[in-house]
């Protein structure tokens, strides 16, 4: 018979990892059920190997990085499965809900939280309840909206005291013969002794208070919170006169337990007198609240739990009744005690300063937390308003009284007489600049009546001397062109060598249509007869013209434009225009009346003096149009 194959941890949990991987894949637990039941060993053994596996498939999947949710999910139906065949252990798929939720972004818990709610009746099973409640409570603390608390979390201690011991005075002999209490030590270093006897009293007391952070609501009944205040002041006068120089004090109290029990020594965070009474182990049962109160670690779990219950107590929770309400005696000693726990934790080494720092962040996180929950989790996408700025309405600055005179008809001070009448002209300045009076824009006549005067031969005005040769009189003779005459924006083929060239062949052209005795800011229309608007300024004689040598005027071309319409480019080619000023008259307007007159005036500023009307008779008989030379030789 061969003897029985020894537990291999690391070759069984090596074919776990291989057959969760399988089952994964498969989507099945059956690779998981043949792994466990061919291998050897116990089946505890085997579970927490299991356990191990899985967890260990799970960290390397969120390694990755590259494993949806969907696949998270997959294992943890493995290990569900795998609880209720009764090869892993119940608080596993716990475990691996916590490891996926510490490690997923938030936008992907939401999917687990979705699979938790989904199993609700899988969870109330009688096999995952008690495995798996606190795992619950702690992983899904946002959905803990009626302020639930854990209340079967009763820590257990000796509440009679003639089964304690810590009345007695044990005692031992150094080398030396004399008699010290047991906890005394003879190092210099030593942490300096507690000004509070450590006794039944204060060891009852101490663990009374974990019932009021057990179940916070007791704060709010009156003769229960005078318990909680005396009982709180005396730990926290404890704490504050046991000092902690250093982390050598916790650690030679262990060793000399460890001396004194042998092999077993237990932390102190998880030990009550009654375990040590259980044990039988009376004689370092005397030191145990000792070794409590040297423990850095264990002092910061109880201040902390202080700072989580007055946060409680503070706080503005949805669901509490209307009867939990701090008044102001209790909310004045929360804040005092609070200051002082925070004290203590900072005087708590190693690093108490930084540790409280911490604490009192997340703290903080967590009341934002609660605020969050109480506004009924709103979403953190905020939509932006219509309008960022409001419009402000603007309003006219006020002048200084000292500038305003008095009465009805007060004016504006400026500082002097002139500057005041000025000011006070029109009391709307834009309105004033409006007025007729502010028109200092001359009439062509009266602005090229010098000029005129000098293009007469007869006047023998040489050119040098002339106006037109003035570059400034030619800047301005431009500007008023271009607002009083049409002949400005006419197009022409005759080039001009210079600006006092093009004024001047503009200034004979004014010369022929301005009167000479009748003021006029604008220009004539041609109504009047030819005699009337004749000049005599390049004439030789007084005689009336002849039709060879008479100009077509401005309303004679206005009339030829009305007869022509729309067949002037009929017309057009006769007075020898080339296509270029055809579309160059095109584009200019639209109105067929309009490109006609264009015409006309292009024609008599290329041909200069040689457009008479006769020439113009001519083209219009050959082009067809007699009629409208008929009527333009009878005028």
């Amino acid at each position: 018979m061969s003897p029985p194959s020894h537990f291999d941890f690391i070759e069984a949990r090596d074919k776990f990892t291989t057959a969760t991987k399988s089952a994964v894949d498969i989507r099945n637990c059956k690779p998981l059920t043949n792994a466990f039941s061919h291998l050897p060993g116990n089946e505890t053994e085997k579970k927490a190997t299991l356990d191990q596996a899985l967890r260990g498939v799970l960290e390397e999947q969120i390694v990755k990085q590259k494993v949806n949710v969907e696949d998270f999910l997959s294992l943890i139906y493995i290990s569900i499965d795998g609880v209720t065949e009764g090869i892993c252990s119940a608080t596993t798929p716990f475990l691996l809900l916590g490891d996926v939720l510490d490690c997923l972004p938030l936008d992907q818990c939401d999917k687990i939280f979705s699979f938790v709610e989904e199993n609700v009746s899988t969870w109330k099973s009688n096999t995952f309840y008690s495995a798996g409640k606190n795992y619950l409570l702690r992983m899904c603390n946002g959905l803990n909206l009626q302020s639930q608390f854990n209340l079967d979390n009763i820590t257990v201690f000796n509440k009679n005291e003639q089964d304690s011991t810590l009345g007695l005075q044990h005692t031992e002999v150094k080398e030396d013969g004399m008699e010290v209490e047991e906890g005394e030590m003879g190092d210099e270093d030593a942490p300096a002794p507690c000004s509070i006897p450590i006794d039944y009293n204060l060891y009852r007391k101490f663990w009374t208070l974990q019932d009021y952070f057990r179940n916070p609501v007791q704060c709010y009944d009156k003769f229960l919170w005078m318990t909680f205040l005396k009982f709180s002041d005396e730990t926290l006068a404890v704490f504050k006169s046991y000092k902690l120089d250093d982390m050598q004090a916790s650690k030679r109290k262990l060793e000399e337990m460890r001396t004194a029990a042998g092999d077993h020594v237990y932390f102190a965070k998880f030990l009550t007198i009654s375990d040590l009474v259980t044990q039988g182990k009376f004689p370092f049962f005397l030191q145990l609240m000792d070794l409590q109160l040297s423990d850095s670690n264990f002092r910061r779990h109880i201040l902390l739990q202080y700072l989580i219950l007055f946060q409680y107590l503070k706080g503005q929770v949805k669901f509490k009744s209307s009867s939990c309400v701090l008044n102001d005696d209790q909310s004045l000693w929360i804040e005092d005690t609070t200051k002082l726990v925070y004290q203590l934790l900072r005087e708590t080494p190693p690093d108490g300063d930084k540790f409280a720092s911490m604490v009192e962040h997340i703290l903080n996180t967590e009341e934002n937390w609660n605020s969050w929950k109480n506004e009924g989790c709103p979403s953190f996408v905020k939509e932006r308003p219509a309008e960022t700025k409001p419009i402000r309405p603007s309003r006219k600055r006020q002048a200084p009284e000292e500038f305003l005179g008095k009465g009805p008809d007060r004016k504006i001070l400026m500082g002097n007489d002139e500057l005041t009448r000025l000011w006070n002209l029109n009391p709307d300045n834009m309105e004033a600049c409006k007025s007729d009076s502010r028109e200092f824009m001359p009439s062509l006549e009266e602005f090229f009546e010098e000029a005129i005067e000098q293009a007469d031969p007869v006047n023998m005005v040489e050119d040098e001397y002339k106006v037109v040769r003035n570059s400034n009189y030619g800047w301005r003779a431009l500007r008023l062109l271009s607002r009083r005459s049409p002949h400005f924006f006419q197009p022409t083929n005759q080039q001009f060598k210079s600006l006092a060239d093009y004024l001047e062949n503009m200034v004979i052209k004014l010369a022929k249509e301005l009167p000479k005795d009748l003021p006029s800011e604008e220009i004539k229309t041609g109504e009047e007869d030819d005699d009337e608007n004749g000049d005599n300024l390049l004439k030789e004689s007084n005689d009336s013209p002849s039709i060879q040598s008479k100009t077509v005027t401005n309303s004679q071309m206005d009339e030829i434009a009305a007869k022509l319409g729309s067949q002037w480019k009929t017309l057009a080619d006769h007075l020898e225009m080339s296509e270029k000023e055809i579309r160059v008259i095109e584009s200019d307007s639209e109105d067929v009346e309009l490109q006609a007159k264009m015409l006309l005036v292009a024609w008599q500023d290329r041909e200069g003096p040689q457009a008479t009307m006769e020439s113009l008779v001519t083209a219009l008989n050959s082009a067809g149009f007699s009629n409208v030379a008929e009527g333009l030789s009878e005028t």
